[in-house]
C-alpha cells in the first residue's frame, strides 16, 4: 500500500469520527477513534520498513501512548478516573515525542536555543493561572501534564533549525497543533464546556498526529544520517 491510500484513509476515518461527533453518535465514534492512531501507526511502519533507525520506535511508543489515551478516555463518562489514567497516558506519549525530538535535534547538530522558551513559558502561565482555581484536584496532575507538553512544544520549535525545513516544519506545526487541542479539552473540561469543543479537539489532535508522524517518516527516510 502506498503512502497516498494510508493518508486518504486516515482523513476519511477522521471525517466520519467528527460526524459521529455532532450527530452525537456514540457507536461510531467508539468505532473510529481507536482506528485513527491505527492507522498511523500502520502508515509509519509500513512507509519506514526498509529503513533501520533507533528513532523509529521512539515514535511507535509515542503513538502506542496516545492510542491507549484515546482509548481510555472513551470511558470517562463510565468512571471519572479513567480521565486521569488517559492524562497519563498522553503524557508518557510526549515524553517519547520529547525523545524523538531531541534526538534529532542532536543528529542535526541543533544548539539549544534557550530563547525558545520564553513564549512557551508565557503560553503555560497563562493557561495555567487562567485554568487553576477551576482545577480542584486536578490541579497537580494538569499542572505537571502542562510542563511536559510545554517542553515538547519547545523541542519541536528546534525543528525549524535542521537542515530540510519543510520536515521541521511539518513537525512544528504538528505539536502546536497538539498543544491547541489539549488546551481546548482542558478549557472546556475544566473552565466551560461549550459546543463544538470535540469537534475543535479532535480535529486538531488527528491533524497534530498526523503531520508529526509525515515530519517523522520524511526525516527517517530521507534526512537520518
Amino acid at each position: 500500500m502506498r503512502k497516498q491510500p494510508w493518508v486518504y484513509l486516515f482523513l476519511v476515518v477522521l471525517l466520519i469520527h467528527l460526524a459521529a461527533i455532532y450527530f452525537d453518535n456514540t457507536t461510531i465514534d467508539k468505532i473510529t477513534k481507536p482506528l485513527l492512531i491505527i492507522l498511523l501507526a500502520g502508515y509509519f511502519i509500513v512507509t519506514t520498513r526498509s529503513v533501520n533507525s533507533r528513532l523509529k520506535k521512539w515514535v511507535l511508543l509515542a503513538l502506542f501512548f496516545s492510542w491507549a489515551g484515546d482509548v481510555l478516555l472513551m470511558f470517562v463518562a463510565d468512571n471519572s478516573n479513567f480521565f486521569l489514567a488517559g492524562l497519563v497516558s498522553f503524557l508518557i506519549a510526549h515524553i517519547f515525542y520529547i525523545i524523538f525530538f531531541h534526538s534529532v535535534r542532536v543528529q542535526q547538530d541543533v544548539k539549544p536555543k534557550a530563547f525558545l522558551l520564553i513564549p512557551v513559558l508565557v503560553y503555560y502561565v497563562a493557561l495555567i493561572t487562567f485554568l487553576s482555581p477551576h482545577l480542584g484536584d486536578m490541579k497537580l496532575p494538569v499542572r505537571i501534564y502542562g510542563v511536559v507538553i510545554c517542553f515538547m512544544l519547545m523541542l519541536a520549535l528546534h525543528m525549524l533549525y535542521i537542515k530540510n525545513k519543510n520536515t521541521g516544519l511539518l513537525m512544528l506545526i504538528g505539536a502546536l497543533l497538539f498543544v491547541v487541542s489539549d488546551s481546548t479539552l482542558a478549557i472546556n473540561k475544566f473552565y466551560n464546556s461549550f459546543r463544538g469543543a470535540g469537534i475543535i479537539v479532535m480535529l486538531t489532535y488527528g491533524i497534530a498526529q498526523l503531520l508529526i508522524t509525515q515530519g517523522a517518516i520524511k526525516y527517517i527516510q530521507k534526512d537520518n544520517r
